[in-house]
């Protein structure tokens, strides 16, 4: 697209050729695509919650949230596939937690602004 077949001139073109440039590159706005495809399950998005709090296994996972273990399995999958969780195994078990990174710790504040519910760690806190 060549900035001058733009059909409307709104006589702002400062920033036009930075905006083009980074709207034809299109692999970011596939893998953010992504994320937020994975996070429109309620139940990854209250996993992800639970896991920004504490570290757990999948069978008091499935126990707070009220899904079976494979189920729970499953959403785990598809959030450690975007790097959103990480796992280390102890014994038998396998604790997940959320990662250790700028993208989680932003997805999880932006999840508690737009639920409007106060992270525990905070509660506890302002006490």
């Amino acid at each position: 697209m060549l900035l001058e077949s733009i059909p409307h001139s709104h006589g702002k073109t400062e920033n036009l050729r930075d905006v083009q440039r980074t709207l034809e590159n299109t692999a970011p706005f596939q893998g953010a695509a992504q994320l937020f495809a994975t996070l429109s399950d309620d139940s990854r998005i209250r996993i992800f919650w639970l896991l920004c709090h504490r570290e757990e296994c999948v069978v008091n996972i499935s126990a707070l949230v009220g899904m079976s273990s494979p189920a729970v399995s499953h959403h785990l999958r598809s959030l450690k596939a975007l790097g959103l969780i990480d796992s280390r195994r102890m014994g038998k078990e396998v604790h997940y937690r959320a990662a250790d990174s700028e993208v989680s710790r932003l997805l999880h504040k932006m999840v508690e602004q737009v639920m409007a519910v106060s992270c525990p760690r905070d509660q506890f806190l302002t006490k």
